[in-house]
């Protein structure tokens, strides 16, 4: 194996300029440490599960994070933008009620194939870490508002095409949807069956049916 650092300094700066390798490295570490933190829990899971998971040496895994928490802001990081881009992948094309229902199976469905268990990753990690880490807080604020919003301008734009009359209102209709789908989440993990998720967010969608178009 070649002694080649995985980072070097940047003449004149502080800044580290990572090897190809050491890219790899850190991806590695992420995404190990993304699959503990969702299955296992952030609080249960150490810097050692972490390094073993993902093959790597103490120093190799404090060359890339100081510290447990700088590990977990990274985690945030990368699980936001899947969720993110899945979510908005998902929503950009519904222009009907039937396709909000698709929607709502596609995670329902993913759900069911775990059989309800670990909830949402960004919701899971919000429940372990809001209250004690502000970083971490504001980073889950942010990704929760950002899907709230591809939800508001779905809304919007059925009301826009004439799917959803004018009364109905996308901010509070989307806000109680991505509710029922975080608490439908819980539900499933703790009853290990996604049913509870799928009344949670039926129950939603048909207050937004209530506003279709006759």
């Amino acid at each position: 194996m070649s002694n080649k650092p995985e980072g070097d300094s940047v003449p004149g700066t502080t800044t580290t300029r990572r090897t190809p390798r050491g890219l790899e490295t850190r991806a590695r570490i992420v995404v190990s440490a993304a699959r503990l933190f969702y299955v296992k829990g952030v609080n249960a899971t150490t810097l050692d599960d972490v390094r073993l998971a993902s093959s790597t040496s103490k120093s190799q895994l404090y060359d890339h994070f100081e510290d447990k928490l700088a590990l977990i802001h990274a985690v945030i990081d990368v699980q936001s933008k899947f969720v993110l881009a899945r979510e908005e992948q998902r929503l950009r094309g519904v222009k009907t009620l039937s396709g909000l229902r698709r929607w709502r199976d596609a995670l329902v469905q993913a759900n069911s194939l775990q059989d309800g268990s670990y909830g949402c990753a960004l919701g899971a990690m919000s429940i372990e870490l809001s209250d004690n880490d502000e970083q971490s807080r504001k980073a889950l604020n942010a990704s929760f508002d950002a899907w709230q919003r591809l939800i508001v301008e779905t809304l919007a734009r059925l009301r826009v095409l004439g799917v959803l009359t004018e009364e109905a209102d996308p901010l509070r209709l989307g806000t109680g949807l991505l509710a029922a789908l975080q608490g439908g989440y819980v539900l499933a993990q703790n009853a290990h069956n996604s049913d509870p998720m799928a009344v949670a967010l039926d129950m939603a969608l048909d207050h937004i049916e209530s506003f279709a178009r006759s």
